[in-house]
């Protein structure tokens, strides 16, 4: 089933670099990581409905729509807000599953962003990023939808302006469970915290020295393919992990830069390229 109507983006992003700073009592992770938006992005479609009812319309493989953050989104801001609307679902998937760019948080964002101006419900960005933030740590950065440092367990998003540039992003062929990488007795839980200054002062593009994902090494000892993906990349650029895995990638000066590389990767790895962006496509400038 096809949606008609317009297509809400949802951005992807990828973690320039990923630090665990430690660990709360309850079990969470405190971290440290600088999201940045690309124009790799989900187009989420949206039908209001007068019966209440939230129905997804599109399949989502292996995923049940009782777990689909989309559906989730829908379902909380209803019961939010106590609208007598309801909407139906529909997602296109562009942003790899599992590959620690934040495709379903993205989605769930967008979702609550729309449905927030079509149930005509009101609650705004920050209501929303407090809503969203139930979702997951990465939904309320999505709703800010302006590249950040990003701290605690990602509920402290600070924005953060970053030079332009071009990623190639290579996408191994798993997906790698969050869970699984977080609770491993091997993670690195320690490592130093740092200021918002030190990573302003390198830029995304040539990142080295102190900053790099902790959650790679576990990702690769786990995931061949992804050690190999990281590994080939590594041999043309500075090539890091996003978030927990499994996509990798570089940054680049220029689109072309980046596509002379893509052009290079053999068979049968795949990936594309992606532009920076500064802000999420429906942020209210």
């Amino acid at each position: 089933m096809l949606l008609p109507g317009p297509d809400y983006p949802a951005p992807a992003k990828l973690n320039l670099f990923l630090h665990v700073v430690g660990r709360r009592e309850d079990g969470y992770h405190l971290l440290q990581s600088v999201f940045a938006l690309i124009d790799r992005m989900d187009s989420v479609r949206l039908r209001a409905r007068d019966d209440g009812l939230i129905q997804r319309v599109s399949d989502l493989a292996g995923v049940p729509a009782s777990d689909d953050l989309a559906v989730r989104a829908a379902l909380l801001l209803q019961e939010a807000s106590g609208t007598r609307m309801g909407a139906d679902i529909e997602v296109e998937k562009r942003i790899p599953m599992g590959g620690g760019m934040g495709g379903g948080s993205s989605d769930a964002a967008t979702v609550l962003l729309a449905l927030d101006r079509i149930w005509g419900t009101a609650f705004g960005p920050e209501a929303l990023a407090e809503l969203g933030a139930g979702l997951g740590a990465d939904v309320p950065f999505f709703i800010h939808g302006a590249n950040a440092w990003v701290e605690g367990i990602g509920e402290q998003v600070t924005p953060l302006a970053l030079d332009p540039a071009w990623y190639l992003v290579l996408v191994p062929p798993v997906v790698v469970p969050t869970g699984m990488v977080f609770t491993s007795p091997e993670l690195t839980r320690d490592t130093e915290t740092l200021k918002m200054a030190d990573f302003s002062a390198r830029g995304a593009v040539g990142l080295e020295g102190r900053f790099h994902n902790d959650l790679e090494g576990v990702v690769c000892s786990r995931f061949p393919a992804v050690r190999e993906h990281l590994q080939w990349l590594a041999r043309h650029a500075t090539a890091r992990m996003t978030g927990s895995g499994g996509c990798v990638f570089a940054a680049f000066e220029s689109r072309q830069e980046a596509h002379r590389v893509l052009e290079l990767v053999p068979a049968p790895m795949s990936g594309f390229v992606a532009q920076g962006i500064s802000h999420h496509p429906l942020r209210v400038q």
